[in-house]
């Protein structure tokens, strides 16, 4: 295989350049991390099922009109997507209270909301990812007015999707985190949802039990997270069997 160029390595995934202009080849891997990276393991078959899962949600968004940068599954560890400028913002919709929310508030937690909360956080690790108003998003020019007027459309479409898709297999959405980029068409640009949609980016709880099924798993030391994520995977129809993240192989 030819050797390609390395773009980025964050905590999840790798990008390497694509074979085509503005395309980027999105590696999954398998390390798992948590409180900023304070946390950290290597879960064999997690870039897998990520990987799966992200593609699916991806497509179904697309279905319903919601544009994305996925372009197509590689192989079980890549996926080819669309290159594009990332908003530096963490946008997070929440459904019930949980994590950090319930924390700061004092709000016990599975608290169901009178309506989708939709909070930013700006991207940076170093600083722990601080939340942030829309003043500091203008204030600093992070995203225009109207940039921010279609990332909360954005935002609270994705979640009327996939609260519908996870509640018709039994699991309660509980939040969501998601990444916006910029693609630039000619003279103009739009906006779609990049980076993964995946059980490292939601809360999801089964409805019956309340047994969490995303991230919390290994933050909480509750279980092993590839059984969790490969329920979520059974269950939307993506896994036929329990033996598909055994071994899988690598892509290098």
């Amino acid at each position: 295989m030819a050797r390609r160029t390395k773009i980025y390595e964050g905590k999840a995934k790798i990008l390497y350049e694509g074979p085509e202009p503005g395309t980027i080849v999105q590696y999954f891997k398998d390390d798992a991390t948590a409180f900023n990276a304070e946390k950290r393991d290597v879960i064999e078959g997690k870039g897998v099922l990520n990987n799966r899962l992200s593609e699916f949600f991806m497509l179904g968004l697309q279905a319903v009109g919601i544009p994305t940068h996925f372009l197509k599954r590689l192989n079980m560890r890549e996926q080819l997507v669309r290159s594009c400028e990332i908003i530096p913002l963490e946008v997070i919709v929440r459904n019930y209270a949980a994590g950090s929310m319930s924390k700061r508030l004092g709000i016990e937690e599975g608290t169901q909301l009178s309506r989708p909360v939709v909070e930013y956080c700006y991207k940076d690790d170093s600083l722990g990812d601080p939340l942030v108003s829309e003043e500091h998003i203008a204030a600093f020019g992070w995203a225009s007015q109207q940039d921010m007027e279609d990332v909360l459309s954005l935002a609270l479409r994705v979640n009327d999707y996939l609260s519908g898709v996870m509640y018709a297999v039994g699991i309660r959405l509980v939040d969501f985190k998601i990444e916006i980029g910029r693609v630039y068409e000619g003279d103009f640009q739009r906006l779609v949802i990049a980076d993964e949609i995946s059980p490292d980016s939601c809360r999801l709880w089964d409805i019956e039990t309340g047994r969490k099924l995303d991230k919390d798993v290994f933050r909480r030391d509750l279980g092993s997270l590839t059984d969790a994520y490969s329920e979520v995977a059974r269950r939307l129809g993506i896994l036929q069997s329990s033996n598909i993240t055994t071994a899988p192989t690598v892509v290098k």
